[in-house]
């Protein structure tokens, strides 16, 4: 269990968060209706097995939204709308009005949903109250926000706000590969993106490339600003840092793991736990960097 992406959510420190576990388990995920799209609700971080909908080691906090989806490609209810509707023309002779076509596409839906399959699904969140930081496992903002509506909605109240710089994050990440100095302990990676600032501009997408080199030069000189930077942290962590604040390819590396092969675990709670433990440091630990680097706002002030 390590996240992958991590799109973060900005909340009070002084939040009360004494009642979580209770609240939570007052909207657990529900079996998705027969004539219902979709469900969402909360499940045991630890999945099938586990009973609690949180898990809480320090100041780090582990939950899951789950979600059930049924899957009725619109391709399939438009193919089988169509036969109708010429059932209906060659029968009637006339085709059926824009309103009879709603009414029977309608219809044809609550007819297959009951028969439609149903794909489970989970997206873990991470609180991080000494920071005052949620973070989903998701690079999307959409999806993000959705896991912060579903606290929302079981506390109550939840003031989480994406996360906002004081600093444009395309021009500090541009200065680090410009040449300004780095915050103590991150290093470059290996990958970037370029953008022309201007409307329509070219975009440059670097891999398993030398980052300070005569080629991003040219492209920096050229005045294109770094959108997208992997970085690592001590050797433990590394990551891809974009302009929107989102962390991608999140990964523990060898320096972090290493700590988890030297401890013998007998169960799989156990060894969920020990990685849960391992990623929440590691992530407050990054956290305390990107914060004085782009002067991250607090929702405390």
């Amino acid at each position: 269990m390590f996240f992958r992406n991590l799109t973060l959510f900005r909340f009070p420190t002084t939040l009360d968060l004494s009642t979580l576990e209770s609240l939570l388990g007052e909207h657990p995920l529900k079996p998705v209706g027969a004539l219902e799209l979709s469900s969402r609700g909360f499940v045991s971080p630890f999945g099938r097995e586990g009973e609690a909908y949180s898990h809480r080691i320090g100041e780090a906090v582990w939950l899951t939204v789950g979600g059930e989806d049924r899957l009725l490609p619109s391709s399939v209810v438009n193919d089988m709308l169509a036969k109708r509707l010429a059932d209906v023309e060659e029968k009637q002779g006339r085709r059926p009005g824009s309103r009879m076509r709603k009414q029977m596409k309608d219809d044809l839906v609550h007819e297959l949903l009951p028969r439609a399959f149903v794909r489970p699904s989970r997206t873990d969140a991470l609180l991080d109250l000494a920071h005052g930081v949620c973070a989903v496992d998701t690079s999307s903002r959409k999806a993000g926000e959705a896991v912060v509506s579903e606290i929302r909605n079981a506390l109550g109240s939840f003031p989480a706000l994406p996360l906002n710089a004081e600093v444009a994050p395309r021009n500090v990440l541009t200065g680090w590969i410009a040449g300004d100095p780095l915050p103590e302990g991150l290093s470059l990676g290996e990958e970037c993106e370029l953008k022309d600032p201007a409307e329509h501009g070219a975009v440059v997408k670097c891999q398993r490339q030398e980052l300070q080199s005569d080629e991003i030069t040219k492209h920096l000189e050229s005045g294109k600003q770094v959108t997208r930077l992997a970085l690592t942290l001590d050797d433990h962590v590394s990551f891809v840092l974009g302009e929107d604040l989102v962390v991608r390819k999140f990964k523990l590396l060898d320096g972090a793991v290493d700590q988890l092969e030297s401890t013998d675990r007998e169960d799989l709670r156990a060894e969920l736990d020990a990685r849960f433990a391992l990623m929440a440091a590691e992530f407050s630990r990054l956290f305390t960097v990107l914060e004085g680097a782009l002067k991250l706002s607090r929702a405390d002030a």
